[in-house]
């Protein structure tokens, strides 16, 4: 199982890592990937989470359970991805034990398992279990972005590789992902630096930054979590979206904008406009999906 290490500089410098890994990923896949020409607006660019951000839920509990009905665990393993998962969207609130341990688990299923194998895994897990999770509203708004001309990226915990699968086949730019080690197409159940959480978000999305030439104070974030603060600050203009308690608190305190798609109508909107304009916004704003029972 992969674990964090250490407190302090110790933690910051694996964060560091992470995140210039991620960023090194993103810009790889991105140069092998099939992408349209360049957007006008070169020096703009979106940042979005995923998990409760732009999808129900937690995409790598879902990624566990395709997983397990390919009998990839059992599942009494399954069990604790549930749990960490129900207090996830009862609460609405990431914990950074929750995720590490969450994730941690998860992505230790997949040392000794080729690349190729989870990225076709990842498919079809994607068109089964994730694809009527995307929050309409979400998706809405990140299609303005490419609408205006920019480019739009994923930041997630989640493996760079499923990261980059969401990613495709909502028609954005790219991800910015966990990045797990793997030598000659086998990963070794290691991370390259730490998970992409907390600070290492905003590590990778200032890397990324550097190495696409964009002006992070015309850039606009997204995200759900307090977690997600230190990702928020370092772009020009940060929106809340399904905000949990302590997000939706700095989002007032700071002037940012809150978008809740979780209630089916739009959350009231504070603060100064986004880079886009108020009424842009107001028209992307979409019907929430329901939860669907299990």
């Amino acid at each position: 199982m992969w674990r964090s290490r250490g407190d302090g500089p110790e933690r910051e410098r694996l964060a560091e890592m992470a995140g210039e890994a991620s960023a090194d990923a993103a810009v790889a896949m991105e140069a092998q990937a099939d992408v349209p020409p360049a957007p006008p607006d070169l020096t703009a660019a979106a940042f979005f989470d995923v998990d409760n951000t732009m999808m129900m839920g937690a995409s790598i509990f879902h990624f566990a359970r395709g997983l397990a009905a390919r009998k990839y665990f059992t599942t009494s393993d399954l069990a604790g991805f549930a749990w960490q998962q129900i207090k996830f969207r009862v609460g609405g609130r990431e914990s950074h034990s929750g995720v590490q341990s969450s994730r941690e688990q998860a992505l230790s299923f997949v040392a000794g398992k080729t690349v190729a194998e989870m990225n076709q895994v990842g498919e079809e897990i994607y068109d089964e279990l994730m694809a009527d999770k995307i929050w309409s509203g979400t998706r809405a708004l990140a299609e303005m972005h490419l609408n205006a001309g920019q480019r739009v990226w994923l930041v997630t915990a989640t493996p760079v590789e499923l990261a980059a699968i969401i990613s495709r086949r909502l028609g954005l730019t790219g991800a910015l992902g966990t990045v797990a080690e793997h030598v000659d197409g086998v990963y070794t159940g290691r991370l390259v630096g730490d998970l992409l959480h907390g600070r290492a978000k905003a590590h990778a999305v200032r890397a990324l930054a550097a190495r696409e030439g964009l002006n992070l104070r015309r850039c606009t974030a997204y995200s759900d979590s307090s977690n997600d603060i230190p990702m928020l600050s370092v772009c020009g203009t940060a929106v809340a979206v399904n905000p949990d308690a302590g997000l939706r608190e700095v989002a007032r305190a700071r002037g940012w904008e809150i978008r809740d798609f979780r209630t089916g109508r739009k959350a009231a909107k504070i603060g100064v406009p986004s880079v886009l304009g108020a009424g842009a916004l107001a028209g992307a704003v979409a019907a929430g999906m329901a939860y669907r029972r299990r």
